[in-house]
């Protein structure tokens, strides 16, 4: 019921699908209604109805290729009257949260503290008909997480614009370990956690993916071990020799039959070897018979490169060939079983050389998944010009593509062979969010690479991430789930509202601090794509502490705000400012080719974020944090006694 001027008296939401996804949407309507407005909330019939578009037989259904994996939405709301429909459940709530971003909310993080919610006098009039720009918009698990981490992020997901996530592993259990094992951090007491307990999370998860519809990728690597009894919990090191029974299934590398580096995730297998592929494509269909609630499975081979098997079974054939014959060998089993389960096929390291005998023989079963893993991040997928001719296949004697243009190159030739659908699988955000403190750049790569995805025939991205990547904010992820939706957003525009929203009266003094920060630590730098010892560099770096020493002091009047989004983004900036300042000192002296100095800085730049780790944990991994610099910044850090 509302007065003519659209003031709502009272508020009334129905349902008219019976759906626990579609319930969910209307209680997160009424919630988000009731902060803006204050009006009560009533059931019934009438008012704004929820629904599937083909509820309202007043709608048309828009045009998607298969409507349990594609989104589309239909809205038409004026004051408290109205409809909000999808054309799946999951669509549905994405309609309501495009609803309420139009009456103004922002969710700038995941959690209470991230969300700007706008008081309201009146309902306006929003009519909204949309089609997102990409099928596959999803984040994947990585880094250290506790299901508290995961579960935020999994409430946050769709209010973006997110429909899919990707839990790797059968029970993801490094990710959950390095969280609550906490082995890295020595100010924190360890605990042990068993793979049980991860499972236990797992299930968790995967009801709240139900509730909300969001699709369900899962497993990835482990394919190579499991089916031969061999335990796939991470990339830890197994200080055994394999045994005579599963010895003869490994690959054999110069001459020797071994876990490739004493990693049995990084091992491949002999897939010459009919027996090898059986197991493998055997225990995948039985994986998905007693695993129904996953909309996709992932079949990976192992993790690394150049460790493909070399005996006379294989070593004529390329690995890609080989995989092409598991593929096609599984498709067929679950064809048999009556499994329609979808595969994501990967093309990734030694399997970005396609195949040269073999052809996909059902291209409706897979998924094509692109996984640029040894690419720039300084460049975008945007190209221009022919696009560079790829090498020959050498078996484990490649070396891998950090050109953009050249990593399309080898995306390219896959697909003069599959035609099917596909996605990129990207690691913006897995830790080269690092290297660009201010977050700016790699915000403006994340928006542009979605918005050049089409232009490669990429139907979306499925980010390899950590879930707590919101630190100094959350514009990375604002502007990649935003994108995904509507690829003719404009990143300035998209930029300059989460400033707004996050920060309130003095965002645009904020975004000029973190665009000036960035700029002179140097992505580009922090990559090491520019010389390492350099006094440029150095000189670069100098200027840092007394800029930001002189926004300390809009910090301090920010900090104070009685808007809990803003006086919460504030503090973190502060946070944030104190591991920059920090930082400063340890690359300057990398800088200046002094190594001891650089460890004993690096060394006290870690311990100062172990230190400031339960005041930011929601919003930054130190796990990966201090990884980054282990593995990408040439220190080396202090073993936990």
């Amino acid at each position: 019921m509302t007065t003519n001027g659209g003031a709502a008296k009272a508020l009334r939401i129905s349902q008219v699908t019976d759906n626990q996804t579609v319930a969910y949407a209307a209680s997160e309507l009424a919630k988000y209604l009731t902060s803006m407005t204050n009006l009560e909330i009533a059931s019934g019939t009438g008012g704004i109805r929820l629904g599937l578009i083909s509820d309202f037989p007043e709608l048309s259904a828009p045009t998607v290729d298969d409507p349990a994996m594609d989104d589309a939405i239909d809205l038409d709301v004026n004051g408290g009257e109205g409809y909000i429909a999808g054309i799946n459940p999951r669509s549905v709530l994405l309609a309501v949260y495009r609803y309420l971003g139009e009456l103004g909310c922002r969710w700038v993080r995941p959690g209470t503290s991230g969300e700007y919610i706008p008081t309201l006098g009146a309902l306006p009039h929003v009519r909204l008909h949309e089609t997102p720009s990409y099928r596959h918009r999803g984040l994947c698990i990585e880094g250290a997480v506790s299901y508290e981490h995961v579960r935020d992020s999994l409430e946050w997901m769709p209010k973006v614009g997110f429909n899919s996530f990707f839990i790797q592993f059968r029970e993801s259990h490094t990710f959950f370990d390095r969280w609550y094992s906490r082995a890295d951090n020595p100010l924190i007491e360890t605990e042990v956690f068993t793979a049980q307990q991860s499972r236990e999370i797992i299930a968790a998860l995967a009801g709240d993916m139900e509730k909300r519809g969001i699709l369900y990728h899962g497993v990835g690597h482990g394919w190579t071990c499991e089916p031969f009894g061999i335990s796939c919990l991470g990339w830890e090191k197994l200080n055994e020799e394999p045994s005579g029974d599963v010895r003869q299934y490994l690959a054999m590398v110069n001459g020797e039959r071994k876990f490739w580096k004493g990693v049995p995730l990084d091992t491949n297998l002999c897939y010459g070897n009919p027996k090898v592929r059986r197991l493998i494509i055997e225990d995948i269909a039985n994986y998905a018979e007693i695993h129904p609630e996953m909309d996709m499975i992932h079949f990976w081979l192992a993790d690394g490169m150049n460790n493909h098997c070399e005996c006379e079974l294989c070593r004529d054939t390329r690995p890609s060939d080989l995989y092409v014959t598991m593929l096609n060998e599984l498709d067929s089993l679950l064809t048999e079983r009556k499994l329609s389960t979808k595969i994501v096929m990967l093309i990734y390291v030694d399997l970005l050389w396609p195949p040269v005998k073999e052809k996909i023989a059902n291209q409706e079963r897979f998924i094509l998944m692109f996984a640029p893993i040894t690419r720039t991040y300084s460049s975008t997928f945007k190209t221009s010009g022919p696009l560079p001719e790829i090498s020959d296949y050498q078996r484990n004697k490649l070396e891998m593509p950090a050109g953009v243009d050249l990593n399309i190159a080898f995306l390219s030739a896959w697909q003069k062979l599959f035609s099917g659908d596909s996605f990129d699988f990207d690691y913006h955000m897995t830790w080269e969010h690092f290297n660009d403190p201010g977050y700016m750049q790699i915000s403006n790569t994340i928006a542009e690479d979605v918005k050049a995805l089409k232009d490669i025939d990429l139907n979306g991205l499925i980010s390899c991430q950590t879930e707590r990547a919101f630190f100094p904010t959350g514009l990375p992820m604002v502007a990649m789930g935003r994108t995904l939706w509507n690829s003719a957003l404009r990143f300035d525009d998209i930029a300059a509202d989460y400033f707004k929203s996050a920060f309130g009266p003095d965002w645009e003094l904020c975004r000029a601090y973190l665009t000036l920060l960035g700029e002179l630590f140097d992505p580009v730098y922090l990559r090491s794509e520019k010389p390492i010892v350099s006094t440029e560099a150095a000189e670069r770096l100098a200027k840092i502490p007394a800029m930001i020493q002189s926004f300390a002091e809009v910090i301090e009047r920010n900090i104070g705000s009685e808007n809990p989004c803003w006086k919460q983004s504030w503090t973190y900036l502060k946070y944030h400012a104190e591991i920059c300042t920090a930082m400063v000192p340890a690359f300057t002296a990398r800088a200046m080719d002094d190594e001891a100095l650089a460890l004993s800085r690096c060394k006290e730049l870690i311990e100062l974020v172990w230190k400031l780790e339960p005041e930011i944990h929601e919003v930054m991994d130190v796990w990966v944090f201090a990884e980054q610099w282990l593995r990408f910044g040439k220190f080396n850090l202090p073993e936990k006694k």
